[in-house]
C-alpha cells in the first residue's frame, strides 16, 4: 500500500462560512491523516504560482481576486489513494450538480459570482500535489 499526500485548500467561502471544521471532519472520517495545516491570507504571487496553468484564461483574474478575498486554510492530508479519494469526497467542481454526500454537493451552491465558489480545492495528481504542497508549505 503506497501512501500519497495531497494539498487541500478550504477556500475563502468555506472559511467565511465557518466550514473548516466540517471539511476537516470529513477528511478524518474518511480515514486520512492531516499532517500539516495553516490558516493564511494568500497573496497574489503565491496564487499566481498555484494557478500558473490558468494564466491568460478569462477566469484567472476573478479566481485570484476571490482567493485573495479572505483567509484560506491549507491542509496536507496523507493516505492510500488520498488524491483520488479527496476529489471524490469534494464532488465535482460545479456545486449545483455535485452529488449529495460530497462537500460541494452538501455545502456549496452557485452564488452567481464570476468564478465558482465551491468551498475546497484538492490536488489532481501526484505531480500537482508535490508542486502545490511546496508552494504552500515549502520543501
Amino acid at each position: 500500500m503506497s501512501t500519497e499526500k495531497t494539498l487541500i485548500l478550504v477556500k475563502p467561502d468555506g472559511v467565511r462560512r465557518q466550514l473548516v471544521g466540517e471539511v476537516i471532519s470529513r477528511i478524518e472520517n474518511k480515514g486520512y491523516v492531516i499532517t500539516a495545516m495553516q490558516m493564511m491570507q494568500a497573496d497574489r504571487a503565491l496564487l499566481e504560482r498555484h494557478y500558473t496553468e490558468h494564466q491568460g484564461k478569462p477566469f484567472f483574474e476573478p479566481l485570484v481576486e476571490f482567493m485573495m478575498s479572505g483567509p484560506i486554510v491549507a491542509i496536507v492530508a496523507e493516505g492510500n489513494r488520498v488524491i483520488e479519494g479527496f476529489r471524490s469526497l469534494a464532488g465535482v467542481t460545479d456545486p449545483t450538480v455535485a452529488a449529495p454526500g460530497t462537500i460541494r454537493g452538501d455545502l456549496a451552491r452557485d452564488q452567481g459570482t464570476k468564478v465558482v465558489q465551491n468551498i475546497v480545492h484538492g490536488s489532481d495528481s501526484q505531480e500537482s500535489a508535490a508542486r502545490e504542497i511546496e508552494i504552500f508549505f515549502g520543501k
